[in-house]
């Protein structure tokens, strides 16, 4: 497949529909009509000589991308097909066969997770990363630290705050101007990547491009508890785990004098100001 896309190349205008979150669909404002039609099932010219690929789920259109070459975009119809309509989805090319790894890659992600990768001409590059991890061997790690998420954690913020101790400690210093991508593996090995940055104004580390999506697709809420891990070995590689509330450690002790609770310690709480010049508590959960 293609690994770039031009700007211009924008997908079409999208629709939410359903409770589905892979339930997107497209307005037709392309004059297909007065273009070749393609050799390939669900691939569509592109005015600007490219190619686009959609399937439809429900009567509903969902587009898949746009690609350099008709036969990319023909593959990624083939992606979706399957994933949409299992073993028995007609494709343009032999159907995976039973078995196949990249079949167990492609069952074991969802509909919209299949969707963005194919948009984002990501699909190849994780599929690759799936395969090598799989044939590794089991990485010893080591755990850095966690953090109770916030309400603002999990709001309209987009950003999640690391403690300036365990971000000095433990990631690479981003540089002053538009931060860094971090790559973080989960518990399916699936990777984020979200964007690493430090706050003039707040004076705070922050993880931001594609934390939203995280909280969204993992369902956290406030209480909930992230833990951030990396691995042993020579290549340092970065993980994350989610622990939903009730389910992290305990985060307050009760100290108990001659039979009666006379104190409560508190986890250390860490004052931030976010960028609206709002002071918010954020909690540091240890071990």
């Amino acid at each position: 497949m293609d690994s770039g896309s031009s700007s211009t190349d924008a997908p079409p205008p999208l629709q939410r529909v359903g409770s589905d979150a892979s339930s997107l669909t497209a307005v037709d404002p392309l004059p297909a009509h007065k273009l070749p039609s393609s050799q390939y099932k669900g691939v569509v010219p592109q005015p600007n000589g490219r190619w686009g690929a959609q399937i439809y789920e429900k009567h509903r259109r969902v587009w898949l991308g746009t690609f350099a070459h008709e036969h990319d975009a023909g593959r990624a119809y083939d992606v979706a097909a399957q994933r949409f309509r299992g073993r028995e989805a007609q494709t343009n090319f032999p159907r995976l066969p039973t078995g196949d790894r990249e079949l167990g890659f492609l069952l074991s992600r969802s509909k919209s997770e299949v969707v963005d990768m194919l948009r984002k001409h990501t699909y190849a590059d994780e599929l690759r990363h799936s395969r090598r991890r799989e044939a590794a061997p089991s990485v010893e790690r080591e755990h850095l630290f966690d953090k109770a998420l916030t309400p603002s954690d999990v709001g309209k913020l987009n950003r999640l705050v690391v403690p300036k101790n365990h971000a000095e400690k433990c990631f690479p210093i981003p540089p002053a101007e538009g931060g860094m991508l971090l790559g973080f593996e989960d518990e399916r090995s699936k990777v984020w990547r979200f964007r690493f940055s430090y706050w003039n104004s707040s004076q705070s580390y922050v993880l931001t491009k594609g934390w939203s999506r995280f909280v969204k697709e993992k369902g956290l809420r406030a209480g909930d508890v992230v833990g951030f891990y990396c691995s042993k070995a020579m290549e340092r590689r970065l993980y994350i785990e989610c622990r939903t509330h009730g389910q992290g450690p305990v985060r307050m002790q009760v100290l108990r004098l001659f039979g009666v609770d006379i104190a409560a310690l508190a986890p250390p709480v860490v004052v931030v100001v976010n960028e609206n010049r709002k002071r918010e508590r954020e909690e540091v959960v240890f071990g």
